[in-house]
């Protein structure tokens, strides 16, 4: 039998898994204090409410998964930065605070990139639990970009380019 076959998890990771990897961890646990400090700016219940689902349901999860498999093959851990302290947004001085429609175009962004970084991980991995990881974590991530966009449209936040009307 050869070094491919069999269970996955018993596998070596290429180099480039193991590069995108360590830097989808590195990004997403970035990602998951930046998501910290803009629910202490949010002020629009609904929105709050969507980020805190996206932090605990998506990318913490997703983060979990990876740093699983990083420590099972043995991979030094990226360094994360320290969580950030729960905060009222009255406390935040006006001029120093985002507003919640830069805060969604802001975390739409993101959840957009992930997307594209989940398909390229799918397409570099030979291991099945790694492109069957990243292609939950896509799944996920397009739920996730379709109810921000119902938020952006109930909250009237979306700017359309120019339409055709013709």
């Amino acid at each position: 039998m050869g070094i491919l076959n069999g269970n996955p998890k018993e596998e070596p990771l290429h180099s480039g898994e193991v590069f995108y990897l360590w830097t989808h961890l590195f990004e997403t646990k970035a990602f998951l204090v930046t998501l910290q400090v803009l629910i202490n700016h949010t002020g629009d219940h609904d929105l709050k409410l969507f980020l805190g689902d996206l932090k605990d349901n998506c990318i913490k999860q997703g983060a979990e998964q990876v740093e699983t498999i990083i420590k099972e093959s043995g991979i030094r851990m990226p360094p994360a930065p320290p969580d950030r302290p729960n905060v009222e947004q009255q406390d935040i001085p006006a001029g120093a605070r985002f507003y919640d429609p830069e805060i969604a175009a802001m975390v739409l962004k993101e959840v957009n990139a992930g997307m594209l970084l989940a398909s390229t991980i799918m397409g570099i991995s030979i291991r099945k639990d790694i492109t069957e990881l990243f292609s939950t974590t896509h799944t996920q991530l397009a739920d996730y970009a379709a109810k921000l966009l119902d938020v952006n449209k109930d909250k009237g936040w979306i700017v359309p380019p120019p339409l055709m009307v013709k």
